[in-house]
């Protein structure tokens, strides 16, 4: 497999419906401290695929995080990417031929790769694989996915990472069809709520950078109440920041909004909501502890639905579920949730490493399985 790699400058990374791709997405990171690094990919149409393609070449590009992690030491992280998507029993030698042709770009402390694949697991593809009431049953054993990823590699480099940062499981609603389709997609206790909201006065507005502040006190709120870690408010800053920078020097592909649902003026919850060519992406919501009857949450996700497909999206990412209903995962919640409102699952493959110097990797994945490592974000 022949790879030709070229670097370029993050603004001119190309349009893509994947958020976390984009030049708006770079600036993101770069105002929250990372190193930012783009390039273009250019490799065989038959390479990736057995059957014929229309062009000879398929070229598209790839966004790099890097971090420092102590000791001189770096990671090289790709959220969500890359975009290309080569047949499964391809996807490995194009991982580890992108790897190698990728490395004389690095810094020469960068210890590996970080690939937040945003492919489709092959195990979701499986129709054995799920039970008889159509609950996915998951991938198999660490040993077994690495089998099937490194099949056909010359390294039998790639490692299943022992910990995924975006999430790999979410839902996504088609906004193809029209509100009153939409709505009888729901579950019927979804639809109901979003018309108790409704009754009860509550309201959406757009928030602006001065609205930071309920924002962040409701995120606060979530966080205690979960276990969540808790972001910095300066993570929040910059996404206002690169949105006003992107916006004016930018292609314009990408857009957010900070939307906030309220009652008699008292803030009951609010999201950010991203619009990347033909996808939006709910990207961060947040919850008051109080008046949780009034159901906020239920209509603001309805509201952000009808401003994504006004402004051409055709599907919603819900972003982040647990895999199943399985009610001792710490997301279950969140499936029961978002479930709701008619989506169709999608399991991604999660986070995938590529190892450039590998006993620094296995010291720093020592260190990470026991829960002391860094997490990209």
């Amino acid at each position: 497999m022949d790879i030709r790699i070229e670097a370029k400058d993050t603004r001119d990374l190309y349009r893509t419906p994947l958020v976390h791709q984009t030049a708006f997405w770079s600036e993101v990171k770069h105002r929250q401290g990372f190193e930012t690094l783009a390039f273009d990919i250019k490799v065989r149409a038959s390479d990736l695929a057995g059957t014929s393609q229309r062009a000879s070449h398929l070229v598209d590009d790839i966004l790099i995080l890097m971090q420092e992690i102590g000791e001189g030491a770096k990671i090289g992280y790709v959220p969500y990417g890359p975009r290309l998507r080569p047949e499964d029993d391809r996807k490995g030698v194009f991982l580890e031929e992108l790897s190698e042709s990728l490395r004389p770009y690095l810094p020469s402390s960068c210890i590996f790769l970080r690939y937040d694949l945003p492919w489709e697991s092959p195990w979701a593809k499986d129709e054995d694989n799920y039970t008889e009431d159509g609950e996915w049953m998951g991938p198999p054993e660490l040993p077994l996915q690495e089998l099937r990823l490194n099949y056909g590699t010359s390294t039998w480099n790639l490692k299943k990472s022992g910990t995924d940062i975006l999430p790999p499981d979410t839902t996504f609603v088609n906004l193809k069809n029209d509100p009153v389709s939409l709505l009888l997609a729901m579950k019927p206790k979804t639809r109901y709520n979003i018309q108790l909201a409704k009754r009860k006065g509550v309201t959406i507005r757009t928030g602006g950078v001065e609205d930071l502040d309920i924002f962040y006190w409701l995120y606060q709120q979530t966080c205690l109440r979960n276990g969540i870690t808790l972001h910095n408010r300066s993570y929040f800053d910059a996404l206002f920041a690169a949105g006003f920078l992107t916006g004016e020097h930018g292609d314009g592909s990408t857009d957010f909004e900070l939307l906030i649902a309220e009652a008699d003026s008292a803030p009951l919850c609010a999201m950010f909501i991203t619009y990347s060519e033909s996808r939006a992406t709910y990207l961060f919501g947040a919850s008051s502890s109080e008046n949780r009857n009034l159901m906020g949450t239920y209509l603001l996700q309805w509201e952000a639905m009808e401003r994504a497909k006004s402004r051409g999206c055709v599907e919603y990412d819900m972003f982040g579920t647990a895999p199943k209903a399985d009610t001792s995962h710490p997301m279950y919640g969140l499936y029961r949730f978002k479930m709701g409102f008619g989506g169709k699952p999608l399991h991604r493959m999660g986070c995938w490493d590529f190892p450039l110097i590998s006993e620094r990797y296995q010291q720093y994945t020592s260190v990470e399985m026991v829960g002391r490592g860094y997490h990209v974000r």
